[in-house]
């Protein structure tokens, strides 16, 4: 199984739809054994609190987890009930990308 972290702090749309269509290409080069976790601080929350276009919805299909930081909801003084009803919240977005890649996970940063 291939585990990948994908770091988004962005919320230009043109870089989010790029983000998305690189999972999008990992899911299609590796396979049902990939596991993808999309993790969002700063302004690349937009993923999760804005809609994104027509990719989000078959990545979250075929696995992909996002994950939204807490201290950046906490610091824009947003809720959880603002994000993607599929998004996960995170304490640390930061911290959560630091743990994956202790545990072995590869780490993207488009």
């Amino acid at each position: 199984m291939h585990r990948t972290v994908v770091h988004l702090n962005d919320a230009d749309p043109t870089k989010i739809q790029a983000v998305l269509q690189n999972v999008t290409n990992l899911y299609t080069a590796l396979g049902p054994d990939l596991r993808v976790e999309l993790v969002a601080h700063g302004p690349g929350i937009a993923v999760a609190t804005e809609p994104v276009g027509e990719l989000l919805p078959g990545l979250l299909e075929a696995g992909l987890q996002v994950r939204v930081c807490q201290n950046t909801l906490t610091a824009r003084g947003l809720t959880p009930d603002r994000i993607h009803p599929q998004a996960t919240v995170v304490p640390s977005g930061m911290a959560h990308l630091v743990i994956r890649q202790s545990e072995g996970w590869s780490y993207l940063h488009p």
